[in-house]
């Protein structure tokens, strides 16, 4: 063999190798995982490490991480199921009147002296020894925690038993009423919406002594006052439903309950917005601002309200601002109205009255706005035969009261905090407000020299 065939069979050969070589890498590449695989692998094995739930997480059906659909008839119902079987045993768990009674002997037998008047208290050492004798049920009531809760500088170290049973006893009728409250909630999203707490009073009714009167035709417009005034203070963005949370948390439901009470007084009643009285009250008054019995009340059958001095501009924004039908207002519209008026000084009927004054929809009042608005009030004061008011004093006046952030401009904020928004809208929608803000030196007068 030459020397030239030598080198070129040499030279075939070192290029077959190579390319043999190079096939067999991209061959390994393709075959091993990424960067990408390899840290999903490892910190997803690492995150489970010592927990033996890395596998458990893809064994998970897909319903735990979103809400059926309307078409998953089958999901809803095992949805259904689930939550009717978990309130059930939340129920069971709960003490009941045996337990509580058997609960009351035990701190009685179990109290330390002395006794203080007619007050029996229990020191944390018997505090603990009545919460072995009590049972499973009644040990979360049993903590250190609640024990401080409840010491109130005691010279033997003692807390009241009374107050420490009245406090189980709320426990227990919170979670009794959230669990009820639990049951009208369709989503089972922790919210009510208003068909599910009207669902919730309609059946609530027969349980409270004080409404035996009312007759049936009337309850559905007994529902929709008590309901109406949850959804105006727990609701106030129109969101359409309220969290369950909140309900328990207000004194709406406090009051709503306080007509199982067959004793209450006359005065008691006409304070309570859930009482019968209250409630025809409210009623009686729209039937007859309806002057022609159509069910609606019209611009005119509005103004006619309370001492009927409310001025024509106010009623006209009230008519922009709200929900009508063809121009006029319904019952449940004419509550949140009523709702405003009646509790100025709360944050949510401010933020309703806001809304009205902000001719500009701009997100504050300015003089343009409170100008808007007074000048009625001037023209009434002509009618009258009186000297009417400047603005720029009522103005000046005002910005006094509510001391703005910004001098030229009040925000919702501004009137919240400076407890002044029901003096400021009286003096711009309701004649009478207004004169009673200019007399109010007078009226001061009257009481004291009566």
């Amino acid at each position: 063999m030459s020397t030239t065939g030598w080198v070129e069979t040499l030279r075939r050969f070192n290029e077959r190798k190579k390319a043999e070589k190079e096939e067999k890498a991209d061959d390994a590449e393709q075959s091993s995982p990424s960067e990408t695989e390899l840290f999903t692998k490892y910190y997803s094995e690492w995150k489970g490490a010592g927990k033996g739930t890395a596998k458990s997480y893809n064994a998970i059906p897909r319903f735990y991480f979103k809400l059926p659909s309307e078409d998953e008839v089958l999901l809803q119902k095992l949805r259904e199921e689930a939550r009717a079987v978990f309130l059930q045993r939340k129920s069971r768990e709960l003490l009941d009147n045996d337990e509580l009674q058997n609960l009351w002997f035990l701190l009685d037998k179990h109290h330390t002296p002395p006794v203080i008047g007619d007050e029996q208290m229990i020191n944390y050492e018997d505090f603990l020894k009545v919460g072995e004798e009590a049972g499973a049920k009644c040990r979360p009531f049993f903590s250190a925690t609640v024990f401080a809760k409840l010491f109130q500088e005691d010279p033997f170290g003692r807390i009241s038993i009374m107050q420490f049973f009245n406090y189980v006893m709320r426990k227990v009728w919170l979670h009794q009423t959230r669990i009820g409250l639990s049951l009208y909630d369709v989503a089972g999203q922790g919210y009510l919406k208003e068909s599910d707490l009207e669902n919730y009073i309609l059946e609530l009714i027969p349980t409270l002594p004080q409404l035996d009167g009312l007759e049936k035709s009337f309850y559905s417009f007994y529902v929709c006052t008590a309901v109406r005034k949850f959804f105006f203070f727990l609701d106030p963005l129109r969101t359409g439903k309220i969290k369950i949370q909140d309900i328990l948390a207000c004194s709406f439901l406090d009051d709503l309950l306080e007509l199982r009470d067959e004793d209450l007084s006359k005065e008691q009643q006409d304070a309570n917005w859930f009482s019968a009285p209250s409630a025809l009250r409210v009623y009686g008054q729209y039937l007859s601002l309806d002057t022609d019995h159509n069910g609606m009340l019209s611009k005119d059958e509005l103004a006619r309200y309370g001492s009927g001095t409310l001025t024509k501009v106010f009623i006209d924004r009230v008519f922009q601002e709200c929900l009508t039908y063809d121009g006029e207002m319904d019952y449940k519209t004419y509550l949140d109205f009523v709702l405003a008026l009646e509790n100025r000084k709360e944050p949510q009927a401010l933020q309703y009255m806001f809304r009205i004054l902000d001719v500009q929809a701009v997100g504050h009042l300015n003089i343009f706005s409170l100008n808007y608005f007074f000048r009625e009030i001037q023209e009434e004061m002509k009618k009258h035969g009186h000297e009417p008011v400047k603005f720029l004093d009522v103005k000046d006046e005002i910005f006094d009261m509510v001391k703005p952030t910004d001098p030229y401009r009040i925000t919702l904020q501004d009137l919240i905090s400076s407890g002044q928004g029901e003096t400021v809208t009286s003096i711009l929608i309701d004649l009478n407000g207004f004169w009673t803000y200019e007399n109010r030196e007078l009226l001061v007068q009257d009481v004291n020299n009566e």
